[in-house]
C-alpha cells in the first residue's frame, strides 16, 4: 500500500467534490485525494488503464468514496467491478450519495458495498460526516491487506 493512504473520490458534481474537500480540509484529514468525475475513469484508475494506464495497478487507495448516480457508467456497476476483480475486491468502498432511497442502499449493500452514507444536505453536518468517514476508515478500520 502506498505510504500515504489515497482517498479515491468518484464525484461528478463539482460542487459536491468541492465541498468533500473542504470538509477533509477543515477535520485535518490531510490524506491525498483523487477525484474522478465518472464511473469510467474510476475504473480506468483503479484497473491502471485509459489515462491512469502509468500507475501502479498494486497502489491501491486506503477507501473509495463512490456516488451512485455516475455518468457513463453508474455508481453500483463501478461496485460490481470491484468486487469482481481478485485484486481490489476488499478494498473499502463508502457508498456516498444523496439517495436515501431503500432500493439504492440494499442495491449497494447487494454489491457488497462496506458503509452506505446519504450526503447531509447543511455543510456543517456535511463536514461532520467526512470527519467521522476519515477518522474511520484511515485510522480505526484495519483493512484486509
Amino acid at each position: 500500500m502506498n505510504k500515504e493512504q489515497v482517498i479515491l473520490l468518484v464525484e461528478d458534481s463539482d460542487y459536491d467534490a468541492e465541498l468533500t474537500l473542504m470538509s477533509f480540509k477543515e477535520a485535518r484529514i490531510s490524506n491525498p485525494v483523487v477525484r474522478v468525475a465518472d464511473g469510467v475513469e474510476a475504473l480506468d484508475y483503479l484497473f491502471a488503464r485509459g489515462a491512469h494506464a502509468d500507475r501502479d495497478p498494486g497502489d491501491l487507495p486506503a477507501v473509495v468514496l463512490l456516488d451512485l448516480n455516475l455518468p457513463r457508467v453508474g455508481g453500483l456497476e463501478v461496485l460490481s467491478a470491484i468486487r469482481a476483480e481478485e485484486r481490489t475486491k476488499y478494498l473499502p468502498v463508502v457508498v456516498l450519495t444523496s439517495s436515501d432511497e431503500d432500493k439504492d442502499r440494499v442495491a449497494a449493500y447487494s454489491q457488497c458495498a462496506n458503509s452506505y452514507v446519504c450526503k447531509p444536505v447543511d455543510y456543517n453536518g456535511f463536514a461532520a460526516a467526512a470527519q467521522d468517514l476519515g477518522l474511520y476508515w484511515l485510522v480505526l478500520n484495519e483493512p484486509s491487506t
